[in-house]
């Protein structure tokens, strides 16, 4: 029979790994469980810009796209933008109509004026209702 030392023998997994390591585990376990086409409509919360920009972006959507999807954003040139219109469509594909318009369209392509995180910051307020900070 084999004997374990004490030097050999393995602390249990929580503390060998740490908590940190086994709850990545989990969440990485738990997303692959999840198919993908569940997580299609889930909106997160995109990283919110500072102050002075997120103004600058809300006058961008009340003005500049204002000028086409109506300056309260129920339609005009363009498509209402209010949060039922919006409620099908995948932010992903939104945010990708904004950064790069629609061909043959009046939308045009908005990436040399918005990151991508600002382009994510502005569908995920149009899904929820737009402000009207100033």
């Amino acid at each position: 029979m084999l004997k374990v030392s004490e030097r050999s023998a393995r602390p249990c997994t929580a503390k060998r790994y740490g908590k940190h390591v086994i709850a990545g585990l989990v969440a990485v376990t738990l997303h692959l469980w999840v198919p993908a086409w569940a997580t299609e409509h889930i909106v997160k919360l995109p990283v919110s810009p500072d102050t002075i920009r997120r103004a600058e972006l809300v006058t961008l959507v009340r003005q500049d796209c204002g000028s086409c999807h109506g300056l309260t954003l129920k339609g005009g040139l363009g498509p209402a933008l209010l949060p039922e219109s919006l409620k099908d469509k995948p932010a992903a594909y939104l945010k990708s109509i904004i950064l790069y318009g629609r061909p043959d369209t009046a939308m045009p392509p908005w990436q040399r004026f918005l990151s991508e995180a600002e382009a994510e910051w502005i569908v995920f307020n149009l899904q929820k209702g737009f402000p009207n900070e100033r």
